[in-house]
């Protein structure tokens, strides 16, 4: 392991260290207030009556009027409005205003300056991890900054994103004139646009380019099927000894586009040989401007040969990619739970660099080390707060990132320039400490919070419990590749249902494992404990899903939700009946 280039971060803050990371937080968010207070979202919903009223009666009517002089609102008037009159806010206050850009037709009057100054770029689509409905948020273009662009490691680049939409807002002025469009994507998708100026406009444009460095055309970047999205992408890093980086959004895709390369292993090597492309379905309206790109390389094809397929043989990718020497990805909270996995495929030698703590709603933080792939430092664009997972659930429990505490665990609570104020991100991270460079806090992902088996009632159950208690029984069931977990109703009382994929096959023990399960619950849970033995809570069940199953369940969601491939995730509790029944039906053994 190649040791760490940033120095470990530091338990607690000197004094210096406090007074500069609280006037660098306090500038940010003066700025931030200053820039969103005159938006429509802060003038019309009911949760910043207060906030308004309290500026109000501390100014002058001049320094108060919508819209203008917010200069003249001094500095201190608006940090204590902010702290003391705006509320914890969730999507229940967000949706009504950000539904106006899905209204046909979506008026400019309607949506200029409806969150911030001007119109979105985009509009980003949650991919709904824990079952809801998908939430949207508009995505403004801002100066750069530091956290929005992962950090390029150089060399040939195979860099699996989408660039497919699920509509267009057409934003039309009052003579029904459309005056600019803009694309409702995922994150990522809007984000990798934004960065690179690749504007719906161009996109006719750009079909016929190659980034720079890049294995694939931006043309593979359009295929909507999510097998055929992935599998082109392979191809043209196959075609490539020279690949040395690999960014795939989760660690998940990674083993998609694994399992995918090794199931058409053949035909890839074929088609490298003729230059000829596959026939995958969905290609055909971006061939034109991938098949001149393709070209016969028939000694590639010799090694590839050579090497042959993975057959359970470590190190595979190493083999086929001399020089690839990192993986990006995210790869912290359940997404770890492939690292051995995808550790199998790139050998003991090759680098996992995380991507950053990525949500829909922000850019919560950056990489911290490289080399730890669940260490983030604290976003600089947007302000973080944090609330105390211990007290009560108000905004008065929340605590600046200058007086949190190493090893304490939060909830993070963002408001950022996309003008989220107070905003519940749901994620629960644990203090690592602060960086001794600058005193921002430094990050670990816990958990989501409240996503556990709640319709049980009677143990509340962290997505963290029911994880760390499945890969603690590897020993006996088998190693874990991927799991979710359902409510298992079908005998009462209801009980914890796991359906499992294992990486090879189940161990000769696994006969033993619901026990085992039940202890590792029981161990990490004393409510758990106790409704197992009142009778309240049933023994924990385990069904073996068919090798691929999470796979084929990710392109099924893909194509479910005509969304861009890349951004599906398997919750830790599914939820979803339909999913659940999808599930079900490939169950091949119960242990």
């Amino acid at each position: 392991m190649i040791p760490s280039r940033v120095p470990p971060p530091t338990d607690v803050l000197t004094l210096e260290l406090s007074d500069q990371l609280k006037q660098r937080t306090e500038g940010l968010l003066t700025r931030l207030i200053k820039t969103n207070l005159c938006t429509r979202y802060v003038r019309e919903s009911p949760i910043f009556s207060d906030f308004l009223r309290a500026i109000e009666n501390s100014c002058s009517p001049a320094a108060t009027d919508a819209g203008h002089n917010t200069n003249e609102i001094l500095n201190e008037t608006l940090l204590e409005a902010y702290r003391t009159t705006i509320p914890l806010s969730t999507y229940d206050s967000y949706k009504p205003f950000v539904n106006k850009f899905l209204e046909r037709p979506c008026k400019h009057d309607e949506v200029k300056d409806l969150f911030a100054p001007g119109l979105p770029y985009f509009i980003a689509e949650s991919s709904g991890t824990s079952g809801n409905s998908a939430k949207i948020f508009a995505k403004y273009r801002h100066p750069p900054g530091t956290s929005a662009s992962p950090q390029g490691l150089g060399g040939k680049v195979c860099g699996v994103y989408s660039l497919t939409h699920q509509h267009v807002v057409e934003v039309q002025g009052a003579d029904a004139e459309t005056l600019t469009r803009f694309p409702v994507c995922l994150s990522s998708t809007g984000t990798i646009r934004m960065l690179h100026g690749m504007d719906i406009e161009r996109d006719p444009s750009t079909l016929n380019l190659t980034m720079p460095n890049a294995t694939s055309p931006v043309a593979v970047c359009h295929i909507r099927n999510y097998r055929s999205f992935l599998l082109m992408h392979v191809l043209f890093a196959l075609a490539d000894a020279r690949l040395q980086v690999m960014y795939t959004l989760f660690s998940t895709v990674f083993l998609d586009i694994v399992a995918y390369m090794e199931e058409e292993w053949n035909t890839l090597v074929d088609s490298i040989e003729k230059g000829e492309l596959p026939d995958y379905e969905g290609i055909d309206h971006v061939r034109e401007y991938i098949e001149p790109k393709f070209h016969p390389q028939p000694s590639r094809a010799s090694e590839l040969r050579a090497i042959g397929p993975a057959s359970g043989n470590p190190g595979w990718l190493a083999k086929i990619w001399p020089e690839l020497k990192v993986i990006v990805c995210v790869a912290s909270g359940v997404f770890a739970t492939v690292i051995p996995k995808m550790r199998h495929y790139l050998g003991p030698d090759m680098l996992m660099h995380s991507l950053g703590y990525v949500a829909s709603e922000c850019w919560v933080g950056t990489v911290y080390d490289p080399y730890d792939l669940n260490l983030f430092k604290a976003t600089h664009d947007d302000i973080v707060e944090y609330l105390d997972v211990s007290l009560e659930e108000t905004a008065a429990s929340l605590i600046s990132a200058w007086n949190v505490v190493t090893g304490h665990k939060y909830e993070v609570v963002v408001t950022t320039r996309d003008g989220m104020w107070r905003y519940r991100l749901g994620d629960i991270v644990e203090i690592a400490g602060f960086d001794p460079r600058d005193g921002t806090p430094v990050l670990k992902f816990v958990e989501r919070r409240n996503l556990a088996m709640l319709s049980l009632t009677y143990p509340m159950t962290s997505e963290k419990q029911l994880t760390d208690a499945i890969f603690d029984i590897q020993d006996t069931l088998g190693q874990v590749a991927e799991f979710t977990v359902v409510v298992d109703d079908r005998v009462m009382p209801r009980r914890f249902g796991y359906l499992v994929e294992v990486q090879d096959t189940v161990g000769p023990t696994a006969d033993l494992a619901c026990g085992k399960l039940r202890e590792a619950l029981c161990l990490s849970n004393p409510g758990v404990k106790h409704a197992l033995e009142e009778g309240m809570l049933g023994n924990p069940t385990i069904r073996i899903l068919r090798p691929g199953t999470f796979s084929e369940f990710r392109k099924w969601k893909v194509e479910l939700a005509n969304t861009g491939a890349g951004q599906i995730k398997v919750p830790v509790v599914l939820w979803d009946p339909v999913a659940q029944e999808w599930m079900f039906e490939r169950v091949i053994q119960e242990v």
